[in-house]
């Protein structure tokens, strides 16, 4: 991601939408239950939680046509998008947040190098998402080679967390099959969250935890609190399979989420399949077939 200021973007765009945002409920972690205070049912302890898509599933036609591309993911009712590259659009921020208003979408994260959330350019970053009225900065993918390593990580990321905070941003870390294999007693992904403070989103990805050997609803379960953002993916089923059409237990991942998961958004991500727009539509009805997404 460049610097913004190199790309025309002024301390002066970042405060006045920061404003807008803040006006909006957009600006600033609160806290999922006062995100979405509005959308309880009454006597209802669960939350009703957006859902979102991750724009990597459409990436190839985002990369042809992003207007195009999000005015198709706001017809179809999704409520938010999490980026994964901005297409050279993030040199003209207003202009994307505009194209995001325009329909009817909030950016609820994006997926975003270690590269841009450490040093100097972690405030260049918060700078253009508080444009976007995003406060979800997820890395979405870390290696490290043995226990130690990780934990070196895990402390980074605690650095990192609280200078985000100053920024009215969270960070977090998205789940791969590789994090959910044996690393000795236990697993990378277990040595980072266990050794990460909570203002460090953990955004499992439901597809991905399967496929390496976890169990999503347990690890939803270990972190109360922790799960701000979810990713919603099926695993198993026919190829190419939709939500629903699988063998992830959406149920009891529904329920963790919301009631003690602390979720905010859940986000949709499909990755595979001839016809990526029909694919994240099927998502969506699978989602609605259960109740969600309404």
């Amino acid at each position: 991601m460049k610097k913004l200021r190199s790309a025309g973007f002024s301390r002066r765009d970042f405060i006045r939408a920061a404003a807008v945002g803040a006006g909006a409920g957009l600006v600033g972690w609160k806290g999922p239950d006062a995100l979405f205070a509005a959308t309880r049912r009454a006597g209802d302890p669960r939350k009703k939680i957006p859902v979102g898509v991750q724009l990597y599933s459409v990436r190839d036609l985002a990369a042809k046509d992003l207007p195009a591309t999000l005015e198709a993911i706001g017809k179809m009712g999704y409520r938010g998008v999490e980026f994964a590259g901005y297409y050279g659009w993030e040199s003209k921020p207003m202009e994307l947040r505009k194209l995001l208003d325009m329909n009817g979408l909030k950016c609820c994260g994006t997926h975003t190098g270690l590269e841009t959330v450490t040093g100097d350019r972690l405030r260049a970053t918060a700078e253009l998402h508080a444009i976007l009225g995003n406060t979800f900065l997820i890395v979405p993918s870390l290696i490290a080679v043995d226990a130690p390593a990780w934990l070196d990580l895990a402390k980074k990321f605690n650095e990192i967390a609280g200078k985000a905070k100053e920024l009215g941003m969270r960070v977090g870390y998205h789940a791969h099959a590789h994090d959910f294999h044996k690393l000795g007693d236990t697993t990378s992904w277990e040595i980072f969250f266990d050794n990460t403070g909570p203002d460090v989103i953990m955004q499992n990805d439901t597809g991905n935890c399967l496929a390496g050997g976890g169990d999503p609803v347990d690890i939803l379960k270990k972190y109360p609190g922790r799960s701000a953002s979810v990713h919603l993916k099926e695993h198993g089923g026919p190829e190419a399979a939709v939500i629903g059409q699988g063998v992830i237990p959406w149920a009891d991942v529904f329920q963790v989420c919301e009631t003690t998961g602390g979720t905010a958004w859940y986000v949709v991500e499909h990755e595979v399949g001839d016809d990526p727009m029909d694919n994240i539509r099927g998502c969506l009805e699978g989602l609605r077939k259960m109740g969600r997404g309404l």
